[in-house]
């Protein structure tokens, strides 16, 4: 705690900013004391002075809902704050197919105060009580509401509570090493061309993610095609140039479809490679997957985004190395995005979904920067979407990455 006392005085010192400066808080400080002696933490620490700046590698992951509701007007408004440089909206849409920034089409049951409301009874799955033998659910979909019904509701932190026996209860799940403190007004949900305006404001690009629908498609006449055309157009209509919009999508088909019928977007677009979820998938065989890193560079992809643990692995001496996954991808010649960075919650005994495939040699939050440091000097990506975007931000800045045109978007 001692050691930890002069780096928190000058925190304390430093936040005596106006809202519009870039600053980091204490958790980039609190992540460098907790390292043991090394040649990084040495280098973190000679840039404790530095200004905060910033950063096109720090990706706001739906805002900051490390402690902030997430895709909120404050979640954003603090990710902003913190640096980050590229802003998300994953993008679904309302029963009036109106687009809005929602993670699912079917989360609103734990995403916002829906259920305390009168709009419950839209919802097409009600609450039920938890028994004996099963978990208290609900299932609420933007597209069992309007959007002007949409904009009524508040964000609250993701999470629900499977002992429920009333909604209040149910409401009340939010994972112990996040936070409510935030809540007492609720978060502002965002409509996607709000949040366009939003991150314009700021200074910032942007990475919309198309949302899979939980609905059928076409969905009253509107297709998966007009769906992926809408997000587009929503840009050209507030006059925002390609050039700023990285637009994402875990389908395929959505990415082929910008680069055949909006090039400029699409040779931005990423796609986000869920071929994890196959059972077959071996990050050491990426061989095997298809289409292969290079029919993927050949059909116009030319940004790849899996989740962080795909990226990485172990070797004989348990030193965390780039997986065969990372190297084909880079050998292909696509940049590569990853996430999510502060999304496991504390890395105790392995950290959790995030650090699968290091699992065995992650003990603590000390290593947070270990692995980010990996991922940046031995895998090169591109940018990491972090819960907490002042993590990536003091890294970004303290290596100099903006400076570097080979390692930003």
């Amino acid at each position: 705690m001692i050691r930890l006392l002069p780096l928190f005085l000058l925190m304390v010192v430093s936040f005596s900013v106006t809202a519009n400066e870039i600053q980091y808080g204490v958790r980039p400080f609190f992540l460098i004391e907790a390292m043991p002696e090394s040649s990084l933490k040495n280098k973190l620490l000679s840039c404790k002075n530095q200004k905060a700046k910033k950063s096109y590698f720090s990706i706001a992951h739906r805002g900051a809902p490390l402690q902030f509701p997430e895709h909120t007007l404050e979640s954003n408004a603090a990710a902003f704050v913190m640096g980050a440089g590229i802003f998300e909206c994953d993008v679904t849409f309302t029963r009036d197919k109106q687009l809005v920034c929602r993670h699912s089409q079917n989360d609103l049951h734990t995403t916002t105060n829906i259920l305390l409301t009168d709009l419950a009874k839209n919802c097409i799955k009600p609450f039920i009580p938890a028994t004996d033998k099963n978990p208290a659910s609900a299932e609420c979909r933007t597209s069992d509401i309007t959007l002007s019904e949409f904009k009524s509701l508040k964000g609250k932190m993701d999470g629900f509570n499977r002992t429920a026996k009333d909604p209040h209860e149910y409401t009340k799940g939010t994972p112990a090493w996040r936070t409510d403190l935030y809540l007492n007004r609720g978060g502002t949900l965002l409509t996607h061309r709000e949040s366009i305006d939003l991150f314009k404001k700021y200074g910032g690009k942007f990475t919309p993610e198309l949302k899979a629908p939980v609905v059928s498609m076409p969905y009253m006449g509107f297709t998966q095609e007009h769906y992926a055309q809408a997000l587009i157009d929503e840009y050209k209509q507030a006059g925002i140039p390609a050039k700023d919009v990285f637009p994402q999508s875990f389908n395929l088909n959505d990415i082929l479809y910008w680069i055949k019928n909006e090039p400029e977007y699409g040779k931005q677009a990423i796609y986000l490679d869920d071929r994890y979820l196959l059972k077959e998938f071996n990050s050491a065989t990426p061989n095997q997957l298809k289409p292969s890193m290079n029919e993927l560079y050949e059909s116009g992809v030319r940004y790849i985004a899996p989740p962080l643990w795909v990226l990485l692995t172990l070797n004989a001496d348990n030193q965390i190395i780039p997986s065969a996954y990372a190297l084909a991808a880079k050998q292909a010649g696509l940049n590569i995005i990853t996430w999510s960075l502060e999304r496991d919650g504390p890395l105790v005994n392995g950290g959790n979904w995030y650090h699968q495939s290091i699992k065995s040699v992650i003990k603590d939050d000390s290593q947070v920067y270990v692995v980010l440091d990996a991922l940046v000097k031995q895998v090169g990506i591109k940018g990491i979407f972090s819960d907490w975007p002042a993590t990536a931000t003091y890294y970004a800045n303290c290596m100099g990455l903006d400076s570097k045109p080979n390692t930003i978007l």
